[in-house]
């Protein structure tokens, strides 16, 4: 038996009605930054994918589980914690030439609203903002159950991606090729690995 009692849930019955299971859910998180993951990867000189993440983040979730329209999320991410692996290159991703982390410390993100796509998927929107740019970034998501750790906490996992073009953060540091292209692509891929605590 694992050291988790996990469980994972439906979002309805087979009459179309919500499982109770589900709508215990309902009740507000705290993301634990120890357990989960903001990460991205970028296309690089038009040959191969670099990825990074952000090591220093808060967040908070509200899960309603008998109407997830209702569930709403708040992040924010710490710029100057962004990690790809390579001390030269995050220096410049957190210089003017990209996040200008002095100016901005942070990137947010606030739901503006959630929907059930049936079965353990479910899709957020809401307002992504950079570099004091605000726009609406859709999220979708995958529900991957819930479980109480040996300390006694209530956790819910998801698992997310998005894509975004970065020029429309005004992101458009870029470098062309000799052979062709640009060095760093427009669009950027997303990923969440969230661990949520349910609080007391």
């Amino acid at each position: 038996m694992s050291i988790f009692s996990r469980s994972t849930t439906t979002a309805t019955t087979t009459d179309g009605a919500v499982s109770p299971e589900l709508a215990a859910l309902t009740g507000d998180y705290t993301i634990d930054p120890a357990h989960s993951t903001i990460g991205f990867t970028a296309r690089h000189a038009m040959v191969t994918n670099v990825k990074g993440s952000f090591k220093d983040f808060t967040g908070t979730l509200h899960l309603d589980g008998s109407d997830p329209s209702r569930s709403t999320a708040s992040l924010d991410v710490v710029m100057d914690s962004i990690d790809t692996g390579n001390a030269d290159r995050d220096g410049h991703l957190k210089s003017a030439d990209f996040f200008k982390a002095d100016e901005f410390p942070a990137m947010t993100f606030r739901s503006t609203g959630a929907e059930a796509l049936g079965g353990d998927d479910y899709r957020i929107t809401g307002d992504l903002t950079i570099l004091g740019t605000t726009r609406p970034l859709t999220i979708d998501l995958e529900f991957n159950g819930v479980a109480k750790d040996p300390f006694g906490n209530e956790r819910a996992g998801f698992e997310g991606k998005a894509e975004i073009l970065r020029s429309e953060w005004g992101l458009t540091w870029n470098a062309a090729l000799e052979t062709g292209g640009v060095l760093v692509s427009d669009k950027i891929k997303l990923t969440f690995d969230i661990s949520a605590v349910r609080n007391a």
